[in-house]
């Protein structure tokens, strides 16, 4: 039987305030352990919560960037579970009324496009984290640290619209990449400011019902995601074959095995027997403070895509690449405002940079080259002091280095030949030496121009001016044939 995955996604993104959702503590990461904690994000008796202004805003922000509809009024209410990093038993959320819905996300896979819906988002505060000594299944022994808890998070839900991994990992890009260019979370996932659940069922393709359904947890990488969903789906599918049934459940993705392990039965919404909170009166956003914030919303990545194309001439597939990180792109425009052509910045971004930063997996705020740096090296090229070939050696010194490219040059001798009398030698010498390929090339065997380029830029080291060779050796050959 031929089966379908039915796929959603629940993002958890940790948004950029300074302090607390509810109280005034860091929220900066890599603090020792339980050190960014108070009496409000610990749950002690007698504490009350304030709301965070700014983590409002950035709800704004998310709302209107993803096409939602922003609620006339949401409730915080109490999410009642019990566990070690959860000092307060009960995370403050968002249940019946959250804080905006019926939004969508546009995602482009392999030029098919698609639009994927999003049930709602809404505000939470965070749990802490365990820290399990050794194998999770076999710790010996664990430790909690409760600086995370309260952080402000924005959960955004997924209609179950997606279809397979690829899809999956595409939209979670697409997503990340819009929250980090309005500049509500920075979104690493390493570090946790941004995580997914994913839920996954199938059910035989054609049929309306969808299928008992597992949610797989500890996914922190676009990678992981999708190898996460794939290996749920053939697990499902061959339970599915045999005659089983799949058991709805929470699951652990084990990265080093490759494969998902089943954690405990899930719940559902009754289990966390949810209420309001009685401590936090209902969010009702004046109009006025949200057309406010979308007057000064950034450009986002699709619009600033289709403005590359337009503006600068680039293909879209260059565009699409630069503008899924706001770093990139911003990098783009600003060695372009240095003064190097637009084309000639793409292709060089494309092929050297991304080459060099995807092989330390660097994103492009850790880049050793500034633009004004990668700007001054093309500027060597228009000006002939170097050609295109010494050009990405020099680069790849500069990466390694964070030199100057005009420094390298002149410490390594680089600067390329022009001077024709030079130059002319050099070809009086290639020409002498291969009787052979001379008379061939007389004979009309043109292709062999080409050997004589190799010759005349092997003897220069590769530092002769390519069009200069080409133009002189095209001279002497004349000459010859006459």
């Amino acid at each position: 039987m031929e089966y379908e995955a039915v796929i959603g996604l629940e993002v958890h993104a940790q948004l950029l305030t300074d302090s607390k959702l509810f109280c005034s503590c860091s929220t900066k990461f890599g603090a020792e352990p339980n050190t960014q904690t108070c009496p409000v994000c610990l749950g002690m008796p007698g504490v009350l919560p304030v709301l965070n202004k700014k983590a409002v805003e950035f709800a704004i922000r998310a709302a209107l960037a993803m096409n939602c509809r922003i609620e006339d009024r949401s409730v915080f209410a109490r999410k009642n579970y019990f566990y070690p990093d959860l000092p307060k038993g009960y995370q403050i959320s968002m249940y019946e009324r959250p804080f905006c819905v019926k939004g969508w996300l546009d995602i482009d896979l392999n030029g098919a496009k698609k639009r994927i819906g999003i049930t709602r988002i809404h505000m939470e505060d965070d749990a802490g984290k365990l820290i399990h000594a050794g194998d999770f299944a076999q710790a010996q022994s664990s430790y909690v640290d409760l600086n995370r808890t309260g952080v402000p998070l924005l959960e955004i839900v997924s209609e179950p619209d997606i279809r397979s991994p690829e899809e999956a990992s595409e939209y979670m890009r697409q997503l990340r990449n819009i929250l980090v260019y309005i500049g509500v979370c920075d979104g690493n996932m390493q570090e946790g400011s941004l995580r997914c659940d994913a839920n996954v069922s199938v059910r035989p393709r054609g049929r309306e019902k969808f299928g008992t359904r597992a949610e797989l947890k500890n996914m922190n990488s676009f990678r992981n995601i999708q190898r996460a969903i794939a290996y749920e789906i053939e697990r499902q599918v061959k339970v599915c074959d045999s005659g089983g049934e799949v058991i709805q459940e929470t699951r652990l993705w084990d990265d080093a095995a490759g494969k998902t392990i089943g954690m405990r039965g899930k719940e559902e919404a009754h289990d966390y027997r949810y209420f309001p909170d009685p401590d936090l009166i209902p969010i009702a956003v004046d109009a006025a403070w949200v057309t406010q914030v979308k007057d000064n919303l950034p450009e986002l990545p699709g619009r600033k895509k289709d403005r590359f194309v337009k503006d600068y001439g680039i293909p879209e597939y260059d565009a699409a690449l630069l503008t899924q990180d706001k770093l990139l792109a911003d990098y783009f425009e600003t060695v372009i405002k240095e003064g190097a052509p637009a084309k000639w910045v793409s292709n060089w971004i494309m092929t050297e940079l991304l080459r060099e930063l995807n092989a330390e997996e660097k994103s492009a705020s850790e880049c050793p080259i500034t633009p004004g740096q990668l700007a001054a090296l093309h500027r060597l090229i228009e000006k002939g002091t170097i050609s295109h070939k010494i050009a990405k050696g020099v680069f790849t010194e500069m990466y390694k280095t964070g030199r100057d490219a005009e420094d390298l040059v002149k410490a390594q001798g680089l600067m390329q030949v022009s001077d024709d009398s030079e130059i002319n030698k050099m070809i009086d010498d290639a020409v002498s030496e291969n009787p052979k390929q001379l008379e061939q090339f007389l004979a009309g065997k043109d292709k062999l121009f080409g050997f004589f380029v190799g010759q005349v830029m092997k003897k220069s080291s590769g530092k002769a001016n390519p069009g200069l060779v080409n133009k002189l050796l095209a001279q002497k050959l004349d000459q010859l044939k006459k």
